[in-house]
């Protein structure tokens, strides 16, 4: 067997479909299940069970293909050795960020980092939390952009930045600052089921056993909830990078937390055993630099700037 067909095996893992793994390799998918046959007969056990639909791993398959990713980790290890030795940065870094976060933090620093670093091939996905951290633990993305912390064991979570919450509403306030109890619970809008944002605003709001909107519409993006309270009703919370996509106008309905006011932990997270470590490196200083003054100001005492 050789490293190409080892990557054969993580693709069909990860899709679960012959056709979907041999467009993700470039090649066709007779090709990929002859490759994937032949490393079966080598070991002799079947990985996959391909009575299935989607296909799913054996038993065999379940234990041996965590070995796969060690040894795909392990040589891409070996790869970042070697291009430690060369000036510059090149390669390719696959991160996964958040869709509340996504859509104002990448194009803060994105134009920066390609125009600054040409040689380095990026691949964003845009994911829910739990989908991300699924992604890392098999070794699909090399670091995800996430709110923590997390507590898992197999991840290591590298501080950013903490970004502050903040009340969009379509009706006015006469108090400077607001706390939670100020809100109308059923007028506020939330995201659906499975955004780690829903769950954190739940818990601001002590909502789960008081929240009864007349209309309960669970949207899929923070665009939604703003655009719901811009047509004169209701009210939302929304992530303070938001903030650098709103008019004046929309401003008008902005309303900070009386202090300490609410933030959530936003961090760079890798596999405890990640690879890549000067791309990494240099994508976190890149978002450090191009955060707003706000969120650079909230910046943790001791930002690692070196990695660990």
């Amino acid at each position: 067997m050789n490293l190409q067909q080892l990557e054969y095996l993580i693709a069909l893992e990860a899709h679960r479909h012959f056709g979907k793994a041999a467009a993700e390799c470039f090649v066709t998918q007779p090709t990929l299940s002859a490759m994937v046959q032949k490393i079966e007969e080598e070991l002799g056990v079947k990985l996959f069970d391909r009575s299935r639909q989607p296909i799913a791993l054996t038993d065999a398959g379940e234990r041996l293909l965590p070995q796969v990713r060690v040894i795909l980790r392990e040589v891409e290890r070996l790869r970042e050795m070697a291009r430690e030795e060369e000036r510059d940065l090149k390669g390719e870094l696959r991160i996964g960020v958040i869709p509340t976060l996504s859509p104002y933090l990448m194009p803060l620093f994105l134009p920066h980092f390609v125009k600054k670093y040409p040689a380095v091939r990026l691949k964003v996905t845009e994911r829910v939390t739990e989908i991300l951290i699924e992604r890392l633990h098999k070794g699909l993305l090399d670091a995800a952009i996430l709110a923590t912390p997390l507590e898992d064991p197999l991840l290591t979570e590298h501080v950013l930045f903490y970004e502050a919450f903040v009340v969009y509403s379509s009706h006015p306030f006469t108090k400077e600052s607001l706390l939670p109890e100020d809100l109308d619970v059923n007028e506020l809008w939330l995201l659906e089921e499975g955004h780690c944002f829903r769950s954190q605003i739940l818990k601001l709001c002590d909502l789960r056993e008081k929240h009864h909107p007349a209309v309960e519409y669970q949207a899929g993006s923070l665009e939604t909830l703003k655009h719901l309270v811009d047509a004169q009703h209701g009210v939302t919370i929304l992530p303070e990078l938001v903030l650098s996509t709103l008019t004046p106008a929309q401003m008008t309905k902005v309303k900070r937390f009386a202090e300490p006011a609410p933030v959530r932990e936003i961090s760079l997270v890798t596999h405890r055993h990640a690879v890549k470590e000067r791309l990494l490196k240099a994508l976190q200083e890149e978002i450090l630099f191009h955060l707003p003054e706000e969120c650079r100001r909230r910046q943790p005492a001791q930002t690692p700037l070196t990695w660990r």
